[in-house]
């Protein structure tokens, strides 16, 4: 008897009924529709693309097993998301579960390792395997004023690898502002445009463990080797190859291969090169070769953007209302920013509720608290905008009125005394001003407070509300 795919799902779910409880079973696998059944490949549409990761990070072994135990080993699973419930469906999001029974050793699930490039058989087997994340690509990287230029010179190496002068390209910023994002997503669009282009990605700790193993095993030929023939070499985090100097070695000799041949390279860090520590200097000099390019904290705006191109891709709406509350409430980084995102849209799937400005501060009011009590620029700007009665645009601008002028300076002094911000970074987020003038303005505030009782009243006001918001 020929199966179809609404009676192998039916079977499926009849299974994992067994093995979850009811609410997990009515919030994650009743909304999900059998699409279609073909050479052993069922499809299955879920409602978003926060659903399916939900059900590839919590349910991946048990869809794997029903899986295979109704369609036999060569089963595999595909998903179909919905990215907009209000029209037509976008184009399948398939990911295959793999085969429990592979064809050969290269295959095999072991998802706790990703193999070293010098293990494969073969480049042209480990170019399927160049480590990317489809789901990094500059589509869904959101630009604004903290990461434009990066965004740019990495669009430019991705149409031109080898070829610009921004070669290599390093990018740099703190934590969960989205460096990996941006240098997967360069290789992601290289492969696109040219599937004979050998792009890998890997961390500096990977690649430092490859080289470790390839000293046990002396295959350290077979290591080099390998990687003199990639065409694009992606590292991720280079700051950890601090004090490693055997790795640090060998790095220098595949960088200067590659950049001779006219290869890509492109690295990120948490800090830019000339505050690398534990590096050989001739490595250093070469990573100032090309264009340095640094990620900042994102502006409100940039929040509100990355908020709602979220709420888009996983189909989900938001009120107006709650999405600010999220970009005025979250000023870190866009890691801790989308991490509050899916909370709240968990915390409204499992309860079965709409997402309210009341659910959103009652389910996120740990981590807000947390979040809130550090003093940010964009803080700093409202609270003196809305003291002086101007908007943050005003504070931003170029206008020289004497009133807007008073208040820019309060801001800038305050940005100075309760954030950690440089006075260049300071300068930025106040219309891209420079450092002079921000001295200039955190002078004339100690001066009018030690001459001006009224003024001094005043700063004594913000500065209490400050105080509390850090409390």
């Amino acid at each position: 008897m020929v199966k179809d795919c609404v009676s192998v799902w039916e079977d499926c779910l009849r299974f994992i009924r067994s093995q979850v409880g009811d609410q997990s079973f009515k919030t994650w696998f009743e909304p999900i529709a059998p699409l279609k059944l073909h050479e052993g490949i069922l499809t299955i549409q879920v409602p978003s693309q926060f659903f399916y990761e939900y059900l590839e990070e919590h349910y991946v072994q048990l869809l794997r097993q029903v899986i295979h135990t109704e369609l036999g080993s060569n089963g595999r699973l595909e998903y179909s998301v919905i990215v907009d419930s209000g029209s037509a469906q976008n184009q399948a999001y398939s990911v295959t579960l793999p085969n429990q029974t592979p064809k050969n050793k290269w295959e095999q699930d072991k998802p706790a390792k990703v193999h070293s490039p010098f293990d494969m058989p073969s480049v042209e087997d480990e170019f399927r395997h160049s480590n990317l994340n489809p789901n990094y690509d500059f589509e869904n990287y959101i630009e604004g004023d903290c990461n434009r230029l990066a965004r740019s010179a990495g669009i430019a190496v991705a149409e031109k690898p080898g070829v610009t002068s921004f070669n290599p390209l390093m990018v740099y910023g703190g934590v969960g502002l989205g460096k990996t994002h941006l240098i997967q997503s360069i290789g992601n669009k290289i492969r696109r445009d040219d599937k004979r282009h050998f792009v890998l990605y890997v961390s500096s700790e990977k690649f430092t463990t490859q080289f470790t193993d390839a000293i046990k095993n002396n295959s350290i030929q077979s290591f080099t080797n390998f990687y003199l023939q990639v065409d694009t070499l992606i590292i991720d985090d280079v700051q950890f190859f601090s004090g490693k100097e055997k790795t640090q070695e060998m790095f220098f000799h595949i960088f200067n291969h590659l950049h001779q041949s006219g290869k890509q390279i492109i690295m990120s860090s948490d800090r830019p090169p000339r505050d690398l520590k534990g590096l050989q200097d001739r490595l250093l000099s070469r990573f100032k070769w090309g264009l340095t390019a640094d990620l900042q904290m994102p502006d409100f705006e940039t929040r509100i953007a990355i908020i709602s191109r979220k709420m888009q891709s996983d189909g989900i709406y938001i009120p107006e209302d709650v999405v600010e509350y999220l970009a005025y409430s979250v000023d870190t980084n866009v890691r801790e920013l989308e991490g509050v995102l899916i909370s709240l849209i968990a915390h409204a799937t499992l309860n079965k509720t709409e997402i309210s400005l009341e659910l959103a501060k009652q389910t996120l009011k740990n981590i807000v608290h947390d979040i809130e009590s550090e003093v940010g620029v964009d803080y700093i700007q409202k609270s003196v905008g809305e003291y002086f009665q101007i908007s943050v645009e005003d504070l931003k601008d170029k206008t020289r009125k004497k009133e807007i002028v008073i208040a820019r300076q309060v801001a800038m002094y305050l940005c100075k005394e309760y954030t950690n911000h440089s006075l260049k970074s300071i300068g930025y987020h106040f219309g891209g001003r420079d450092h002079s003038t921000v001295i200039h303005a955190v002078q004339s505030v100690s001066d009018m407070i030690e001459i001006d009782a009224k003024f001094c009243h005043s700063m004594d006001e913000l500065k209490k509300k400050m105080r509390m918001k850090s409390v």
